[in-house]
Protein backbone atom coordinates (compact mmCIF):
# COMPACT_ATOMS: atom_id res chain seq x y z
CA UNK A 1 0.00 0.00 0.00
CA UNK A 2 1.25 3.59 -1.01
CA UNK A 3 -1.56 5.49 0.50
CA UNK A 4 -0.82 6.61 4.35
CA UNK A 5 -3.60 6.41 6.90
CA UNK A 6 -3.97 10.01 6.70
CA UNK A 7 -4.05 9.90 2.95
CA UNK A 8 -6.98 7.25 3.33
CA UNK A 9 -8.99 8.92 5.66
CA UNK A 10 -8.98 12.17 3.36
CA UNK A 11 -10.24 9.48 0.71
CA UNK A 12 -13.21 8.27 2.88
CA UNK A 13 -13.95 11.34 4.21
CA UNK A 14 -14.59 13.36 0.40
CA UNK A 15 -17.29 10.60 -0.33
CA UNK A 16 -18.22 10.95 3.38
CA UNK A 17 -18.79 14.57 3.15
CA UNK A 18 -20.50 14.62 -0.28
CA UNK A 19 -21.73 11.56 -1.15
CA UNK A 20 -25.26 9.95 -0.66
CA UNK A 21 -25.25 7.05 1.67
CA UNK A 22 -27.24 3.96 0.05
CA UNK A 23 -27.79 0.69 1.27
CA UNK A 24 -28.38 -2.66 -0.43
CA UNK A 25 -30.00 -5.90 -0.27
CA UNK A 26 -27.86 -8.79 -0.91
CA UNK A 27 -28.86 -9.61 -4.78
CA UNK A 28 -30.05 -5.90 -5.24
CA UNK A 29 -28.81 -4.53 -8.57
CA UNK A 30 -26.22 -1.05 -7.86
CA UNK A 31 -26.26 -0.89 -11.83
CA UNK A 32 -28.58 -2.40 -13.87
CA UNK A 33 -27.38 -4.51 -16.87
CA UNK A 34 -27.56 -1.54 -19.37
CA UNK A 35 -27.67 1.03 -17.41
CA UNK A 36 -25.34 3.67 -17.54
CA UNK A 37 -23.47 4.15 -13.85
CA UNK A 38 -25.69 6.94 -11.94
CA UNK A 39 -22.15 8.03 -10.39
CA UNK A 40 -18.92 6.65 -8.54
CA UNK A 41 -19.33 4.39 -5.47
CA UNK A 42 -17.42 3.72 -2.36
CA UNK A 43 -18.17 0.81 -0.15
CA UNK A 44 -18.20 1.14 3.07
CA UNK A 45 -19.38 -2.32 4.09
CA UNK A 46 -20.17 -5.24 2.36
CA UNK A 47 -19.48 -7.01 -0.87
CA UNK A 48 -20.38 -6.12 -4.61
CA UNK A 49 -19.68 -8.59 -7.46
CA UNK A 50 -18.53 -7.30 -11.10
CA UNK A 51 -20.26 -9.42 -14.20
CA UNK A 52 -21.06 -8.83 -17.24
CA UNK A 53 -23.65 -11.27 -19.63
CA UNK A 54 -21.60 -13.83 -22.28
CA UNK A 55 -23.44 -14.08 -25.88
CA UNK A 56 -24.42 -17.50 -24.48
CA UNK A 57 -26.48 -15.64 -21.60
CA UNK A 58 -24.32 -16.68 -19.06
CA UNK A 59 -23.10 -14.49 -16.11
CA UNK A 60 -19.26 -13.79 -16.26
CA UNK A 61 -18.06 -12.86 -12.77
CA UNK A 62 -15.27 -10.39 -13.33
CA UNK A 63 -14.53 -9.02 -9.75
CA UNK A 64 -15.40 -8.82 -6.16
CA UNK A 65 -15.06 -5.48 -4.51
CA UNK A 66 -14.61 -5.08 -0.86
CA UNK A 67 -15.08 -2.15 1.34
CA UNK A 68 -12.82 0.87 1.13
CA UNK A 69 -12.83 0.08 -2.99
CA UNK A 70 -14.33 2.46 -5.49
CA UNK A 71 -16.49 1.23 -8.74
CA UNK A 72 -16.96 2.01 -11.61
CA UNK A 73 -13.45 2.75 -11.53
CA UNK A 74 -12.83 2.66 -15.71
CA UNK A 75 -15.93 5.31 -15.90
CA UNK A 76 -14.83 7.20 -13.17
CA UNK A 77 -11.35 7.77 -14.50
CA UNK A 78 -12.59 8.54 -18.00
CA UNK A 79 -16.24 8.06 -18.52
CA UNK A 80 -15.94 4.91 -20.63
CA UNK A 81 -18.87 3.06 -19.90
CA UNK A 82 -17.59 -0.96 -20.50
CA UNK A 83 -21.91 -1.90 -19.39
CA UNK A 84 -20.57 -4.01 -16.20
CA UNK A 85 -23.43 -4.81 -13.86
CA UNK A 86 -22.59 -4.10 -10.01
CA UNK A 87 -24.50 -6.04 -7.61
CA UNK A 88 -24.10 -6.53 -3.92
CA UNK A 89 -23.09 -9.68 -2.76
CA UNK A 90 -23.60 -9.16 0.28
CA UNK A 91 -25.96 -6.85 2.34
CA UNK A 92 -24.06 -3.39 1.64
CA UNK A 93 -23.40 0.11 1.86
CA UNK A 94 -21.78 2.63 -0.33
CA UNK A 95 -21.56 5.91 -0.75
CA UNK A 96 -22.21 7.75 -4.11
CA UNK A 97 -21.20 11.09 -5.37
CA UNK A 98 -21.00 12.48 -9.35
CA UNK A 99 -18.28 11.93 -11.56
CA UNK A 100 -17.76 15.54 -11.93
CA UNK A 101 -17.36 15.58 -8.35
CA UNK A 102 -14.95 12.81 -8.32
CA UNK A 103 -12.75 14.06 -10.90
CA UNK A 104 -13.04 17.79 -9.37
CA UNK A 105 -11.93 16.14 -6.23
CA UNK A 106 -8.68 14.46 -7.91
CA UNK A 107 -7.87 17.22 -9.72
CA UNK A 108 -7.53 19.41 -6.77
CA UNK A 109 -6.64 16.76 -4.33
CA UNK A 110 -3.16 15.77 -5.18
CA UNK A 111 -3.31 13.36 -2.21
CA UNK A 112 -6.26 12.03 -3.62
CA UNK A 113 -4.19 9.68 -6.52
CA UNK A 114 -2.03 8.17 -3.91
CA UNK A 115 -5.44 5.92 -2.55
CA UNK A 116 -6.75 5.57 -6.27
CA UNK A 117 -3.71 4.13 -7.16
CA UNK A 118 -3.57 1.91 -4.58
CA UNK A 119 -7.00 0.52 -6.05
CA UNK A 120 -6.00 0.33 -9.34
CA UNK A 121 -2.53 -1.66 -8.66
CA UNK A 122 -4.63 -4.36 -6.91
CA UNK A 123 -7.37 -4.08 -9.84
CA UNK A 124 -4.45 -4.71 -11.95
CA UNK A 125 -3.04 -7.40 -10.03
CA UNK A 126 -6.25 -9.57 -9.84
CA UNK A 127 -7.15 -8.86 -13.55
CA UNK A 128 -3.25 -10.32 -14.38
CA UNK A 129 -3.92 -13.26 -12.11
CA UNK A 130 -6.55 -14.14 -13.57
CA UNK A 131 -5.12 -13.95 -17.06
CA UNK A 132 -2.39 -16.26 -15.78
CA UNK A 133 -4.88 -18.63 -14.65
CA UNK A 134 -5.90 -19.51 -17.64
CA UNK A 135 -2.21 -20.55 -18.80
CA UNK A 136 -3.22 -23.85 -16.53
CA UNK A 137 -4.70 -26.71 -18.74
CA UNK A 138 -6.64 -28.70 -16.20
CA UNK A 139 -9.44 -26.80 -14.84
CA UNK A 140 -8.21 -28.59 -10.91
CA UNK A 141 -5.11 -26.19 -11.34
CA UNK A 142 -7.44 -23.21 -12.72
CA UNK A 143 -9.70 -24.04 -9.68
CA UNK A 144 -6.90 -23.86 -7.26
CA UNK A 145 -5.00 -21.24 -8.64
CA UNK A 146 -8.67 -19.04 -8.39
CA UNK A 147 -8.96 -20.27 -4.45
CA UNK A 148 -5.81 -19.08 -3.61
CA UNK A 149 -6.08 -15.69 -5.16
CA UNK A 150 -9.37 -15.68 -3.65
CA UNK A 151 -7.82 -16.39 -0.06
CA UNK A 152 -4.65 -13.78 -0.40
CA UNK A 153 -7.78 -11.06 -0.91
CA UNK A 154 -10.59 -12.68 1.18
CA UNK A 155 -8.93 -15.33 3.48
CA UNK A 156 -9.86 -15.41 7.10
CA UNK A 157 -7.83 -16.99 9.36
CA UNK A 158 -10.07 -19.84 11.42
CA UNK A 159 -8.98 -22.87 13.94
CA UNK A 160 -9.88 -25.34 10.72
CA UNK A 161 -7.90 -23.24 7.92
CA UNK A 162 -8.59 -20.37 5.58
CA UNK A 163 -12.14 -19.31 5.25
CA UNK A 164 -12.72 -17.61 1.79
CA UNK A 165 -14.96 -15.08 3.33
CA UNK A 166 -17.21 -14.33 0.44
CA UNK A 167 -20.47 -16.18 -0.68
CA UNK A 168 -19.52 -17.90 -4.52
CA UNK A 169 -22.01 -19.67 -6.70
CA UNK A 170 -19.94 -22.48 -8.34
CA UNK A 171 -21.61 -20.55 -11.37
CA UNK A 172 -19.40 -17.90 -10.28
CA UNK A 173 -16.21 -19.40 -10.09
CA UNK A 174 -16.26 -21.51 -13.09
CA UNK A 175 -17.06 -18.37 -15.44
CA UNK A 176 -13.65 -17.39 -13.94
CA UNK A 177 -11.63 -20.40 -14.25
CA UNK A 178 -13.31 -20.88 -18.13
CA UNK A 179 -14.87 -24.11 -16.65
CA UNK A 180 -18.61 -25.36 -16.90
CA UNK A 181 -20.37 -25.24 -13.66
CA UNK A 182 -20.63 -29.31 -13.83
CA UNK A 183 -16.85 -29.79 -14.35
CA UNK A 184 -15.78 -27.22 -11.06
CA UNK A 185 -18.26 -28.68 -8.98
CA UNK A 186 -16.71 -31.89 -9.22
CA UNK A 187 -12.95 -30.93 -8.89
CA UNK A 188 -14.39 -29.08 -5.53
CA UNK A 189 -15.92 -32.40 -4.90
CA UNK A 190 -12.55 -34.13 -5.69
CA UNK A 191 -10.76 -31.34 -3.86
CA UNK A 192 -12.95 -31.61 -1.13
CA UNK A 193 -12.30 -35.88 -0.36
CA UNK A 194 -8.44 -35.08 -0.32
CA UNK A 195 -8.95 -33.16 2.64
CA UNK A 196 -7.85 -29.82 0.93
CA UNK A 197 -11.01 -27.82 1.30
CA UNK A 198 -14.39 -28.11 2.91
CA UNK A 199 -17.14 -26.13 1.51
CA UNK A 200 -20.70 -24.49 3.46
CA UNK A 201 -23.34 -22.55 2.69
CA UNK A 202 -21.31 -21.30 -0.59
CA UNK A 203 -18.27 -20.27 1.55
CA UNK A 204 -14.88 -22.32 1.30
CA UNK A 205 -12.50 -23.23 3.54
CA UNK A 206 -9.11 -24.34 2.50
CA UNK A 207 -8.01 -26.72 4.85
CA UNK A 208 -4.10 -27.12 3.48
CA UNK A 209 -3.30 -24.39 2.23
CA UNK A 210 0.44 -25.63 1.40
CA UNK A 211 -0.93 -28.80 0.15
CA UNK A 212 -3.16 -26.45 -2.43
CA UNK A 213 0.01 -24.30 -3.53
CA UNK A 214 2.52 -27.20 -3.96
CA UNK A 215 0.17 -28.95 -6.24
CA UNK A 216 0.64 -26.29 -8.58
CA UNK A 217 4.37 -26.54 -8.57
Amino acid sequence: MLASKVQLAAFHDFFAEHGSHLQYRKNDFIIRPGETPSGVFFITDGLVKAYDITKYGEENLLIVRRPNEIFPLIWAANGQDRHIIYQALSPASVLQVTRTQFVDYIHSSPDAMVPLLDITIEMYRIHSERILNLEYRSVRERLISFLITMSQRFGRVTDTGTLIDVPLRHQDIASSINATRETTSRELAGLERKGWLTTSQSCITLLDLDALKTSLR
